[in-house]
């Protein structure tokens, strides 16, 4: 027996009815806010405009939010070892345009090591502004001659901390 169920078999009746009630009002709070709840009232939540800043996020301090923030960390980490290695991997651009580049291809090959996401690590680095190729999608094979730029230097953006 651990020492926290001693000390709750040990409390005097009216802590333990005090903790049940606690117990029992989060759960009620909860359901009344699940919109899939058969709870009498439930959905009762205010609906969120869309300019409104919590619109579509989690609640604050929830695993929900600790599970995004943790992932949009990973994500980061993943853009910026992408960036490094075009950065290492590209050829320079002529006297016009002296920034990194390197065909999906020879990407494909060097980063495979590294990650099995290239395409959408590369998806969401163009949509931050940081690369830049054609078409809308990669596909390993077909699109081995397309060009991928980097645009801009992250050092500083995505740090490993």
């Amino acid at each position: 027996m651990s020492e926290d169920e001693n000390s709750l078999n040990n409390a005097p009746v009216g802590n333990r009815i005090a903790l049940w009630k606690q117990v029992e009002k989060q759960h009620k709070d909860k359901q009344l806010i699940n919109p899939f709840s058969e709870w009498e009232g439930a959905s009762t939540r205010a609906k969120l405009r869309p300019d409104d800043p919590e619109y579509a996020q989690p609640v604050a301090g929830s695993m929900t939010a600790k599970r995004g923030q943790a992932a949009g960390q990973r994500i980061s980490g993943e853009i910026q070892t992408l960036i490094d290695v075009i950065g290492r991997v590209g050829q320079l651009g002529g006297k016009d345009d002296p920034r990194p580049r390197v065909t999906f291809g020879r990407l494909f090959e060097v980063y495979v090591k590294i990650s099995n996401k290239l395409v959408g690590i590369l998806l969401r680095a163009r949509k931050q502004g940081l690369v830049d190729f054609e078409g809308e999608m990669l596909w390993q094979g077909k699109d081995d001659h397309v060009v991928i730029t980097l645009l801009a230097s992250t050092e500083g953006k995505y740090s490993s901390s």
